[in-house]
């Protein structure tokens, strides 16, 4: 009997030290982290996940979740479910999230050359993006982001925005006089482009967009064909003008410290899976677009007007004093590039 007491202490002394050292602080260098352990990289943005951006960002994880076995996990949050626009740089610059993909006018605040893609008129194309960032322009402004501490992955694209209207169709730059329009943030190429028009600029986060031109509190909005579906804008906006005035893409970035933190094996699947996604994405983004003002034609609830030769020259010569404040933001050499290409 007084054996077995003495069996029953040491196994209730043995099971309290293997509570205790349950307890205690796991280490978060990499270098000590065992190859099976799961690293999680937090990936956050602010559209639907019907999207170009929302269905890549959905490939991405799933690839990278399956190359790395499981090792990697990648957990998408869409739709400002994390956070809302203004809040992402922060947030990933403080750790909270691990990759972001903020329109290129977002960037502005803190790199405001990346404004150069609101220019209206400068491409015409998505070949013609792909020489831009290719060539001066592209490495120019990956170089202002690594030197602000963030790692360029990709830049992806969701297409060419268009105007839509409550209250009259836009047609003429005099269209625009009075209307309130809601602009991205952190961009003042388009707070200029619209009050040379003769609007009234009103910047917005994007998840607020909806609500207000309900309300009308906003009387007008530019957006791929792919975001005025997805968020149902056409629902209180009865005009739309095919202008393809201006771009909208996405620089998908992570932090260079989180980046450096990465194991080099993790590091190549991660850029190896960001090509080939970048890829997709880009024919995906035509392919949405192209689906989605079918379904505005289609939708009976929209009248849809598409810019003449003439009209687009009207609206070209009514913004060329544009090209004065991409010179003031991003320098005579970097603005040049982009002056020069459009013939303004």
């Amino acid at each position: 009997m007084k054996l077995f007491k003495q069996l029953k202490l040491a196994l209730a002394a043995l099971f309290l030290l293997t509570a205790l050292s349950g307890c205690t602080e796991q280490l978060n260098d990499w270098e000590q982290v065992s190859p099976k352990e799961k690293i999680v990289i937090k990936f956050s943005h602010v559209v639907s996940e019907d999207t170009p951006k929302g269905l890549a960002a959905k490939r991405f994880a799933d690839l990278v979740n399956h190359r790395t076995g499981g090792r990697v996990e990648v957990q998408v949050f869409p739709n400002s479910t994390l956070y809302r626009d203004g809040e992402e740089i922060q947030a990933l610059l403080s750790g909270a999230v691990q990759i972001i993909a903020p329109s290129t006018s977002k960037l502005g605040d803190m790199f405001p050359r990346w404004q150069i893609f609101d220019m209206p008129y400068a491409f015409e194309s998505f070949a013609d993006i792909n020489r831009s960032m290719e060539g001066k322009i592209g490495s120019s402004l990956y170089e202002d982001l690594e030197k602000g501490g963030i790692q360029p992955l990709a830049f992806w694209y969701n297409g060419f925005k268009q105007i839509t209207s409550r209250e009259r169709p836009i047609i003429h730059p005099n269209d625009f006089k009075d209307l309130r329009f809601r602009i991205m943030i952190n961009s003042a190429i388009l707070e200029e482009q619209f009050s040379r028009l003769g609007a009234i600029p009103v910047k917005m986060q994007f998840n607020e967009v909806y609500q207000a031109l309900s309300s009308s509190a906003i009387d007008g909005q530019e957006n791929t064909t792919s975001n005025i579906v997805s968020q149902k804008f056409y629902e209180t906006q009865p005009y739309l003008t095919v202008s393809n005035h201006g771009f909208l893409g996405y620089s998908v970035i992570t932090s260079q410290d989180f980046w450096s933190e990465l194991p080099p094996d993790v590091r190549n699947i991660i850029q190896e899976t960001m090509k080939e996604v970048s890829l997709w994405e880009m024919e995906q983004a035509s392919i949405i677009n192209n689906r989605d003002m079918e379904k505005l034609r289609n939708s009976g609830k929209i009248e849809i007007h598409v810019q003449t030769p003439v009209e687009r020259e009207e609206w070209k010569n009514a913004l060329k004093s544009v090209d004065k404040k991409l010179i003031e933001i991003a320098g005579p050499d970097l603005a040049g590039e982009i002056i020069n290409k459009t013939g303004q």
